[in-house]
């Protein structure tokens, strides 16, 4: 079965800076190692490429908005109680949400597998990958470095759009 990492958390991020949407991705992946699902956290995974760097950061970059979105709604669904965390690859998670808010999470969920693979990675590498930040000051640094150059490259492109 394969296993998916995709978190729902329960604080708002704020858009004020741009990187706090990189320290809040970078936030989310460190909170998926204490969820206690089934990972060896003494297993050895390949070293993880330039390449790989990229897309796993712009997975988490196309994933953010829609995570956002998802909770909002949820949480309108929800009203005043506390959201529980919903991780895609534990039913129990989705199955104690009301019809509606679990309806939506299963579409984030799918869209963030579908995220994943059009961004060429398989949702066991981009697992991989994600506990491996947790260890790897280095790798840390390196996505976060790989999140903010694509944010201002994102900017960018949207800047000179909007000037013509």
């Amino acid at each position: 079965m394969q296993e998916n990492y995709f978190v729902f958390l329960r604080t708002s991020i704020k858009h004020k800076l741009s990187e706090s949407l990189v320290f809040a991705t970078l936030a989310a992946a460190s909170l998926i190692a204490t969820l206690g699902l089934t990972v060896k956290a003494d297993a050895q995974i390949p070293p993880v490429n330039n390449a790989e760097v990229t897309s796993y950061a712009q997975s988490v970059l196309e994933m953010e908005p829609k995570r956002q979105d998802a909770f909002q709604e949820i949480k309108k669904i929800i009203g005043g109680k506390e959201i529980p965390k919903i991780v895609c690859n534990d039913p129990n998670s989705i199955n104690s949400l009301p019809n509606k808010a679990r309806e939506i999470a299963v579409n984030y969920c799918n869209d963030s597998q579908n995220i994943v693979s059009a961004n060429k990675l398989t949702i066991d590498r981009f697992n991989q990958i994600t506990v491996e930040i947790q260890s790897n000051a280095d790798l840390k640094r390196q996505i976060y470095n790989t999140l903010l150059r694509l944010q201002n490259e994102s900017a960018s492109k949207s800047g000179a759009r909007n000037s013509r």
